[in-house]
């Protein structure tokens, strides 16, 4: 069995298992979807967006990608690949594939950057929350483990049941580029990181990495969740992404001995183009209504638009490494976000960033979080959708279609919100008004 897999508008793997003997078939005429996949959301309602509902729930066609083949290791018999989503009549990319806006955006790097030979060498870092089912709590779920304090731990002192060995092992043997892990912060929450590499193929690990992680947890009757704050009183989950360029012969041309603080004009201009489009890319990097709870002073989640010379409190943080390893370390992002617009948006903000060469203010000294110091991010998801709307310059290199795709659906999600009655307000109102 091959279980052919691709992401979609939120990151979600969908996807269709094929008997190895119809695999040829799959591979030369591609698996039928409704498009409306893309405009599906997580409770089942079909958003309007245009293409879909409008225009009588058309089909897409996904084509294998072999090259991305992995045997699963928790499933024995099924191998697991990636799809490219087309139109079954004109063949081009569907609008809404967030893996062609990242192609996209990566087919434009001579055109902004001035150079075909450089290319984007990205490091994903995620977190996640481990819950156990608990039919008593408000949600149905409390986080595994339970016990704080065990921040930056491995072992059984707060991983009692070896979730985390069990995991990397599992990622090992999937070959996704799984270098280490440890316990995070707060009790059940975990931080696996990955090796860096391109873009594509970071972006591509990255979703397998979070459709494996989620998946074994339903083989051990839990849950796993990148949702970005999922319980009151603790903190959120990240996705961090690591960033530098290489010319054709494989140099960091981040990386200037001679220059301050050891940082290329081309490393400076990249900072420039992140923070200028911040407010936009927080749409992509923090895309629901809950990514901005996450948010605010003190979190260790980023509050300003801000960079700083290894400084954690910073939205762009420069690790200490030089050479080689120069590189920005982008913290906006949180883990509910989908890799491949996360990527896709960091590397369109640095392209603009050497096209348009905004030098940067200067790097955060101490600990953040003093809103004088620098702009604040946006506060809420209907902010950043606005910002992203108004930045053409970001959404000229996403792409039109998927832009409108985009944000017709996530303001369709305020929506819902905003018409959904909350256990918090039941506790709030419903006793003494």
């Amino acid at each position: 069995m091959v279980r052919v897999v691709y992401p979609d508008l939120i990151g979600a793997d969908r996807g269709r298992d094929v008997l190895v003997g119809h695999l040829p078939s799959a591979c030369g005429d591609g698996l039928s979807f409704c498009r409306a996949v893309y405009h599906t959301t997580p409770r089942g309602d079909v958003v309007p967006v245009a293409g879909g509902l409008d225009a009588g729930l058309p089909d897409v066609c996904v084509h294998p990608d072999l090259d991305t083949l992995k045997p699963l290791p928790w499933e024995p018999g099924v191998a697991w690949c990636l799809g490219d989503t087309r139109d079954p009549l004109t063949g081009s990319p569907a609008p809404e594939s967030p893996r062609a806006v990242l192609r996209r955006v990566l087919a434009r790097i001579g055109e902004y950057a001035g150079d075909d030979g450089l290319s984007p060498v990205v490091g994903p870092e995620l977190e996640y929350f481990l819950c156990d089912a608990s039919p008593g709590a408000a949600s149905g779920w409390t986080p595994y483990g339970g016990a704080t304090g065990n921040v930056y731990s491995a072992g059984r002192r707060g991983d009692p049941d070896g979730h985390l060995l069990r995991t990397l092992r599992q990622l090992d043997s999937l070959g996704i580029g799984a270098i280490a892990g440890n316990h995070e912060f707060d009790g059940g929450q975990f931080e696996i990181n990955l090796h860096h590499s391109d873009a594509l193929d970071a972006a591509d690990r990255a979703f397998f990495f979070k459709a494996a992680v989620k998946e074994t947890a339903r083989h051990e009757g839990r849950l796993a969740t990148f949702m970005a704050k999922p319980f009151n009183g603790l903190g959120g989950s990240g996705f961090h992404v690591h960033l530098s360029l290489v010319d054709g012969d494989g140099r960091n041309v981040f990386d200037d001995p001679q220059a301050e603080a050891g940082l290329a004009a081309t490393a400076r201009h990249a900072i420039g183009g992140v923070l200028r489009h911040a407010p936009a890319l927080a749409a992509l990097l923090n895309p629901t209504v809950n990514s901005y709870k996450r948010f605010g002073p003190d979190t260790l989640a980023p509050w300003l638009i801000d960079w700083g010379l290894d400084n954690r409190s910073a939205m762009v943080r420069i690790p200490p490494e030089r050479g080689a390893g120069t590189r920005l370390e982008l913290r906006l992002g949180d883990a509910s976000a989908n890799p491949y617009l996360l990527v896709a948006g960091t590397v369109a903000a640095v392209l603009l960033g050497l096209r348009d060469k905004p030098e940067p203010p200067a790097p955060l000294e101490g600990y953040g979080y003093n809103e004088t110091s620098a702009p604040r991010l946006p506060g809420t998801l209907d902010e950043a959708l606005d910002a992203l709307e108004a930045d053409e310059a970001l959404t000229g290199l996403l792409g039109d279609g998927f832009t409108r795709a985009f944000l017709t659906y996530k303001r369709n999600e305020i929506e819902r919100y905003q018409h959904a009655v909350t256990d918090w307000e039941f506790g709030e109102y419903a006793f003494l008004i």
